[in-house]
């Protein structure tokens, strides 16, 4: 793997050559054997999280949720990280990954650990049906372009779906937890997502929002980082910054990030009724 490290920065700047360099690299991840984790699950495709040190906090806290929830909603599931803490757990798995390196190791996963009542979906999900362009990969593949430095030639056509039109009614009487990891794509996910914002009971909502980090070149604060925010409040959700031991993130506290008035670095948020 080290050579592929030393080879990246020179086939970049040939968008045919690197598409076979990814496509190699991508099969060699496939071919990881799952290991076992600190949780008593196998896992392979991603080193920290087989190690137990991915996320601690926001480990943490999603398996404090999943204890008092039916089901697991994972949008932009990458290698099936939550869902195996889900499924470990006794709880369903809906999930939904459009990236093939991910999903194929999502499936392996999930397979290598035995178990059933896993649902996966490879798609992306916005706020319409239609084929869309998603940009570079692994866990940090973006509907967004430019995000995260990410060259417009590292990009590949995946379906998309709404959520409504995929869950419906699915998760009506049912308790759920819907994480959501989508680099950047959050608010055309929840436009496509109103039956589940009115669902009852509610499903509480654990989202990775960023206000300034990873941006596309010259965008200092995210152009959907209130909107996003806002659609939630309207649905009658109280937001909680999830880094800052879940304090309150009111209509106004979001409106001065947006606008610049305070420093803010936080990038998780929990969404309940």
């Amino acid at each position: 793997m080290r050579l592929f490290s030393i080879i990246k920065p020179i086939v970049e700047h040939f968008p045919k050559i690197a598409r076979i360099y990814r496509s190699l690299r991508d099969q060699l991840d496939i071919m990881e054997e799952p290991k076992l984790t600190p949780w008593g699950f196998k896992l392979a495709g991603n080193l920290a999280m087989t190690e137990g040190i991915f996320e601690p906090l926001e480990t943490e806290l999603v398996r404090k949720i999943l204890k008092d929830v039916d089901v697991l909603v994972n949008v932009g599931a990458n290698v099936g990280y939550y869902c195996c803490h889900a499924l470990s757990m006794g709880k369903s798995v809906i999930a939904f990954e459009p990236i093939e390196r991910n999903l194929q190791l999502l499936c392996k996963n999930i397979k290598a650990n035995g178990w059933e009542n896993a649902e996966i979906f490879p798609v992306a999900l916005s706020n319409k049906i239609e084929i869309l362009e998603i940009y570079g990969g692994k866990t940090g593949a973006s509907l967004v372009k430019g995000w995260a430095g990410i060259l417009e030639s590292y990009k590949v056509l995946v379906p998309s779906l709404t959520m409504d039109v995929v869950l419906h009614n699915r998760l009506q009487g049912i308790k759920s937890l819907i994480l959501v990891d989508i680099e950047g794509a959050e608010k055309l996910m929840l436009e496509g997502a109103t039956k589940i914002l009115t669902n009852d009971p509610p499903p509480i909502w654990v989202v990775e929002i960023t206000s300034k980090e990873l941006q596309p070149l010259g965008v200092k604060i995210n152009p959907n980082f209130k909107i996003t925010f806002d659609i939630f409040f309207q649905h009658g959700y109280q937001a909680f910054d999830l880094e800052q031991s879940m304090s309150p993130m009111t209509k106004e506290l979001v409106e001065k990030i947006f606008t610049g008035k305070v420093n803010f670095n936080s990038n998780n948020f929990l969404f309940s009724k």
